[in-house]
């Protein structure tokens, strides 16, 4: 399955049905009067979320969206029929835009959450409504009104509670294959990964959280380098960012800062978001030259971070890594708890 987080489309709520003109021809009624009834109204474009869908892939091939238009009305002071609303099924985490504009219309998180993007037309009066002591027989009637259209432009963020973020090659996709039962490609070159990878990681109370393995980011990514630019939206959503930094490459501090500096250069808080340093593939150290811990204390210094200490291969120092993930996700998760609990009270 090919992998689209975004999508450019047309959606166009139906128009409304047109009033009419019609009398009363009825043997005993000498004077029946106008009975022209009013048009239905236009059908509506509505965006519902599917969590079956992880992809926009479906917006690849079909670019407009139509709602069914309203019925015109009918004599004896008939409505016409209500155009059918066109339900439109978009994965969880999509952010509608407009396409002019490029104002936010909505943010899709929770399942079922549903939005009327495109209001259907009203329809128009038929000429029963314009009878009046001056105008006893009216001859006219208003045709329905058109339906909004818009250019949509939908953007996927996936929605994970952990960024698994790095250089290319630092070991992201080994980690998340390890934690989880995800199984992204691996091999020992960069660039491995083209897609963001989600995998589920059970913590020790049972539940589940999900990890997005994040395509490697380079230099310049912020800038639109490489592909970590077009994957830098995924990590949005996150809470907490696992940075994996390659303990055998020859520049471990300079790798951290570049990955710092495309983090503060896109913005949206992801510098001020909580991190965890890893220092991944110590297996693959040669401790004589190499001292471990005097990196990892330069980088707590940097960064004000736990650092910590692991090969995603062997599964070495996983678990002190997760018990500080589960900490600070815990944290924040009972500080969102009060906050809504505030927000309940006001």
């Amino acid at each position: 399955m090919q992998f689209i987080d975004q999508a450019l489309i047309e959606v166009e709520a139906g128009k409304g049905g047109d009033g009419i003109v019609a009398f009363r021809r009825e043997k005993y009624v000498p004077a029946g009067g106008p009975s022209g009834g009013n048009g239905g109204r236009g059908g509506s474009v509505i965006f519902v979320v599917d969590t079956n869908l992880q992809t926009l892939l479906d917006f690849r091939y079909k670019h407009l969206f139509k709602a069914d238009n309203g019925g015109r009305g009918g004599p004896n002071n008939c409505t016409g029929a209500n155009g059918k609303d066109l339900i439109v099924e978009i994965p969880c985490g999509t952010s509608v835009y407009d396409g002019s504009t490029g104002a936010l219309l909505c943010d899709l998180v929770e399942p079922g959450q549903r939005f009327r993007v495109a209001e259907g037309g009203k329809g128009g009066l038929g000429n029963q409504h314009f009878l009046s002591n001056r105008n006893r027989a009216p001859e006219y009637a208003l045709p329905g009104l058109p339906g909004e259209m818009l250019v949509l432009r939908l953007e996927l963020k996936l929605l994970a509670e952990v960024g698994i973020i790095g250089l290319p090659n630092a070991g992201k996709s080994t980690l998340i294959s390890s934690l989880s039962a995800a199984r992204p490609k691996i091999a020992d070159y960069p660039f491995t990964t083209l897609i963001p990878n989600l995998g589920v990681v059970r913590k020790p109370t049972g539940d589940g959280t999900v990890f997005a393995d994040i395509p490697g980011l380079i230099e310049g990514a912020s800038h639109g380098a490489g592909l970590g630019y077009d994957f830098l939206r995924h990590i949005e959503r996150t809470k907490v960012l696992l940075h994996l930094i390659d303990a055998t490459s020859e520049d471990v501090i300079g790798e951290y800062k570049t990955i710092k500096q495309e983090l503060q250069a896109y913005g949206r808080g992801l510098a001020k978001r909580p991190q965890i340093l890893v220092l991944n593939k110590i297996d693959a150290v040669d401790r004589e030259t190499v001292d471990l811990e005097a990196l990892a204390t330069e980088l707590n210094h940097l960064s004000l971070s736990p650092v910590f200490l692991i090969s995603a291969v062997t599964r070495t120092g996983l678990e002190p890594m997760l018990q500080e993930l589960w900490g600070i996700l815990d944290q924040m998760n009972a500080a969102d708890e009060e906050e809504k609990e505030m927000e309940v009270l006001r």
